[in-house]
């Protein structure tokens, strides 16, 4: 098997010009440096915001469960790779090929994180501002009552402090309300800065009941999301197991054909190019599915 031979000495190789290179260095930490050092310097800025927040929140991995992952899905695909293909240079190709795509899954990953920690600050920002006009009457003065409260952080506390900027430059608030629901495209925000909106515009009027109508409306919608976090949980990891189950399936064809048929198989071009196909499409199904499981939480 020349070509197995080839691929574990040029993976030799590698190993040990990447050492010498870094005498007394651990080569998992330089290589993981690396990719880092090239992924920040070409990641898009919406993914080293949420990395920033996360790692802030506490909610990035560790190096070690970055380790575990690679080994996971590494495993995982090799496996697939061999059992589809009997060769172990596809195993390895489709290891390699599984391994790039963690930044990707990092980035659906710390995107659920960041969506669920704004989404947190909305709803803060929505019920504080109710709470604060019973008591000025004023929205702008709510906003500055919010903003100075110390209930907010970023990037919504700066937003809100850019709103009030906006209402004093304007003398009105429908341009920072613009801003506002543009930024953070929310049904609880949408329909309470229509509240507001229709209060300033029909002047001083009794809105204690619509006030009150409007924070069971915000609770009812918060309780909805939620409900559909916990829902999305539960299916996400249903989900994980019917997509690994679609992949193994193979061993069924391979019991019901025989292993000497099954290998006599592998030799048709086509079969090869089907086998590839159905590995393409259950990957695209699974990777749909994450997608959906991290998807923003609460935004229309």
């Amino acid at each position: 098997m020349p070509n197995v031979e080839l691929f574990i000495l040029l993976a030799i190789a590698i190993f040990i010009i990447v050492y010498r290179k870094n005498p007394g260095e651990n080569v998992y930490k330089y290589v993981a440096g690396q990719v880092g050092k090239v992924y920040e310097k070409y990641a898009p800025y919406s993914f080293r915001t949420v990395r920033e927040k996360a790692v802030e929140l506490g909610q990035e991995f560790t190096t070690r469960q970055y380790l575990t992952q690679i080994a996971l899905l590494g495993g995982i695909a090799g496996l697939i790779g061999y059992f589809y293909f009997y060769s172990i240079i596809m195993a390895g190709i489709y290891a390699t090929i599984a391994i790039c795509f963690i930044p990707y899954l990092t980035y659906l990953r710390l995107q659920r994180v960041y969506s669920e920690f704004i989404f947190e600050q909305i709803q803060t920002y929505t019920t504080n501002v109710i709470m604060e006009f019973n008591t000025t009457q004023s929205f702008v003065k709510s906003l500055e009552g919010v903003r100075d409260s110390g209930v907010l952080e970023n990037p919504v506390l700066a937003d809100v402090g850019k709103m009030v900027e906006m209402s004093y430059q304007n003398g009105t608030i429908d341009e920072s309300l613009e801003f506002f629901n543009a930024k953070y495209p929310y049904y609880m925000v949408k329909n309470m800065h229509q509240l507001f909106l229709q209060i300033t515009k029909e002047g001083a009027k009794d809105s204690g009941q619509a006030l009150e109508n409007m924070s069971m409306d915000i609770d009812a919608l918060v309780e909805g999301v939620y409900r559909d976090q916990m829902d999305r949980k539960n299916f996400h990891g249903r989900f994980l197991k019917f997509g690994l189950i679609l992949y193994f399936l193979i061993v069924v064809l391979r019991y019901m054909l025989g292993e000497e048929n099954y290998i006599a198989m592998l030799e048709i071009w086509y079969v090869q190019l089907i086998l590839h196909a159905i590995v393409i499409v259950n990957t695209f199904f699974l990777l749909s599915g994450e997608k959906y499981y991290n998807a923003d939480v609460g935004v229309e």
